[in-house]
């Protein structure tokens, strides 16, 4: 599947973004966050994220502080994170978020976060 716009938020509407992004790429992962979280997750290049509504979010780092995880202060659901990988600024989507996706739909593949 080739990249698709999506519009996306956290629950209570506070944070809203759109993003460019393709499913068929998705993953889960099992490191102590994701695992708790249930997370779907799709990664994109920065370029392909806009924040369409700024609402107040609080950041969470934890083990390697590499991934600023963003989440709503409202309704504290977690839409997205920023991080890098190879150098690029990259964005964590949480597919769960998005506008019309059923994320238990996709066969996302399984990333071992917890051996990280």
């Amino acid at each position: 599947m080739a990249s698709q716009h999506y519009s996306g938020s956290c629950q209570c509407g506070s944070v809203a973004f759109v993003v460019d992004a393709d499913l068929d790429s998705s993953v889960t992962c099992n490191c102590s966050r994701c695992q708790r979280l249930g997370w779907v997750l799709t990664f994109v290049p920065k370029a392909a994220f806009t924040l369409t509504k700024d609402g107040p979010v609080t950041e969470y780092r934890f083990n390697k502080e590499a991934i600023s995880h963003r989440f709503c202060p409202v309704c504290g659901i977690e839409a997205f994170a920023f991080g890098e990988r190879d150098g690029a600024e990259m964005v964590a989507v949480n597919v769960n978020c998005l506008d019309g996706v059923d994320p238990r739909a996709l066969s996302p593949r399984h990333v071992d976060g917890a051996s990280r």
